[in-house]
């Protein structure tokens, strides 16, 4: 499911297993428990990594789940579940940074662009917006997001409107990443180096996160979340 483990300043929050790490009810609420252990065990400064096990970053939304029952009403709330899991990190008092140690899906793709910093791995996976393939439309909060986080037209164009299959060079060039790393090893080193330069900063969690939900204010307005404290 997911672990987390605290080095230092720094949370490393792993999807373990070896599977998809598809986003059912009880993985994204197992996020949001770990994002709020967080949140209650947050020195004045502190890093949050995200990433996950294999050969999946995550594969989405599970499909599988909603097609058991109704599968419209099934969206809905996992939808409704991770627009809570994306504004818990909007709200989260310190830098965020995902560390994409495989393919990153539809859902899963919106999970990763949700940190603030994004490292992938160069020698496997890519990032996929598969929307348009799969016939569902996105959210309005979700393109609030994609605006907020891919600056570029022509890059949100790729991944929106083409559901191009985005490699970790490729969107280095485009601007949707930060960096890009050799393996899934050389991509979590990267990402804890860079949380423990952050953390060095010294600064104070809660303008940290103030300043954040001020910078993405759209995207919170747009899922219906409050921006009047300093917790969503």
């Amino acid at each position: 499911m997911c672990s987390l483990e605290k080095r230092g300043n720094i949370f490393i929050l792993t999807l373990t297993g070896t599977d998809e790490h598809r986003l059912n009810p009880t993985l994204l609420n197992a996020i949001r428990s770990a994002l709020r252990r967080v949140r209650s065990e947050a020195s004045s400064s502190s890093a949050l990594i995200t990433t996950a096990h294999g050969k999946f970053f995550s594969n989405g939304f599970d499909l599988a789940w909603a097609q058991a029952q109704t599968f419209e009403e099934r969206m809905v709330f996992m939808t409704s579940l991770l627009r809570s899991v994306v504004t818990d990190l909007i709200s989260l008092p310190m830098p965020t940074i995902s560390a994409v140690t495989g393919h990153a899906s539809a859902a899963g793709c919106i999970l990763a662009l949700s940190h603030d910093y994004v490292l992938m791995r160069s020698d496997r996976g890519f990032l996929y917006l598969s929307e348009l393939d799969i016939k569902i439309v996105f959210p309005p909060w979700c393109i609030a997001l994609l605006k907020a986080k891919i600056g570029s037209p022509a890059a949100r164009r790729e991944l929106v409107m083409k559901a191009a299959k985005v490699t970790a060079k490729q969107a280095v060039e485009l601007r949707i990443i930060d960096s890009a790393h050799d393996n899934p090893e050389e991509t979590v080193k990267a990402a804890v180096e860079l949380g423990q330069g952050l953390v060095k900063r010294g600064w104070e969690g809660h303008v940290y996160a103030q300043n954040r939900m001020a910078m993405l204010a759209d995207v919170l307005d747009s899922t219906g979340a409050t921006r009047t404290g300093s917790r969503l």
